[in-house]
């Protein structure tokens, strides 16, 4: 029988508790003081070779030398992005799981998927946004279609043939084109392919009229002359393609759109280990090296730090809905 005096007991254990409360305490402070001390996965939500994933794994390769440790790209195509974000949105939030966010997974796919297994916003610490990409719209050369003028010429005095393509139902290049048809008032209808080289062999083809893309997967067609390039859809015109207009000098007034991309980690993660990876977002950023190979795509190196970025991403979320509901579009 055990006859210890109670009130000693309880004492005992709370001092066993603060004993190991204060052990446990500078160990896991140490864990984070140490971050990364193994691997880190940055996670894809399309198949190799696209401009995602390019430049995921140009970020993974600077990134790596600034933290010490390898950052490997890790692919989980899937539902536009979604298979990927939501695998990472349940990862241990640690800071050896991330995420090359875009504006398909963070920005419309709430609009599109009823499900997605995660909240854009609420389910991710924001680390930093990386590049934006202008898209384009294109013709096949035999069109005779020039300039930005001359194409929504055509699709209004053409409206049979007034097809546009895309990547697929959401993609960056559909909600682009659906917002060129609101704006300007163009009486275009939309064709999904399964993918930006299906849809590049459709407008090549003839069987549509115009595409719309992110500028890096068009430009070895463009310069191949399978291609015309008409216009970007960015405000400014494109370093890559510098001799092409925008579709906001003439054609349509205040028109700015771009797809962009950032890196996300789970929700939780702790302060520290975000600061850490804002930090060697921002140095692989400020490399000349890295942003003349980004720019040389076609992509325009765009840093915000992760409380900016995720207002940015908010604001994009709001922005994409809109286009979402006026032309009453669905992924089903």
């Amino acid at each position: 029988m055990n006859t210890a005096n109670p009130v000693r007991r309880k004492t005992f254990a709370a001092l066993a508790f603060v004993a190991a409360t204060t052990l446990v305490a500078p160990l896991a402070c140490l864990a984070q003081g140490n971050y990364p001390n193994r691997a880190i996965t940055l996670v894809v939500g399309y198949s190799p070779g696209g401009s995602t994933d390019k430049l995921a794994r140009l970020l993974a390769q600077s990134m790596q030398e600034d933290l010490g440790q390898s950052v490997v790209v890790e692919n989980r195509p899937g539902a536009a992005g979604n298979m990927g974000a939501q695998v990472v949105a349940q990862a241990n939030p640690d800071g050896y799981t991330l995420f090359m966010a875009t504006v398909s997974s963070h920005a419309i796919n709430p609009w599109l998927y009823p499900k997605t297994g995660f909240d854009a916003i609420q389910s991710f610490e924001h680390v930093a946004l990386v590049a934006r990409y202008p898209l384009l719209l294109a013709a096949a050369p035999g069109s005779g279609v020039k300039t930005p003028e001359q194409a929504l010429g055509f699709l209004r005095t053409h409206p049979d043939k007034a097809f546009f393509s895309s990547a697929g139902v959401g993609s960056a290049g559909h909600l682009s084109g659906e917002l060129v048809r609101l704006t300007a008032k163009v009486p275009m209808t939309h064709v999904a392919y399964k993918g930006g080289g299906p849809a590049m062999l459709g407008v090549m083809s003839g069987e549509v009229a115009v595409m719309i893309d992110p500028i890096p997967a068009m430009i070895p067609q463009v310069k191949s002359g399978k291609l015309t390039a008409i216009a970007v859809t960015s405000s400014q015109r494109s370093p890559a393609l510098p001799d092409v207009p925008t579709l906001n000098e003439h054609a349509i007034p205040g028109f700015d759109v771009t797809s962009w991309a950032g890196i996300v980690a789970p929700a939780k993660t702790p302060p520290e280990v975000v600061q850490r990876l804002e930090a060697s977002v921002a140095r692989a950023l400020e490399s000349p090296r890295f942003k003349a190979m980004l720019t040389a795509d076609g992509a325009q190196p765009s840093y915000l730090p992760g409380d900016k970025f995720r207002a940015f991403n908010e604001a994009e979320r709001q922005r994409w809905g809109d286009v979402v509901k006026r032309a009453k579009i669905s992924a089903e």
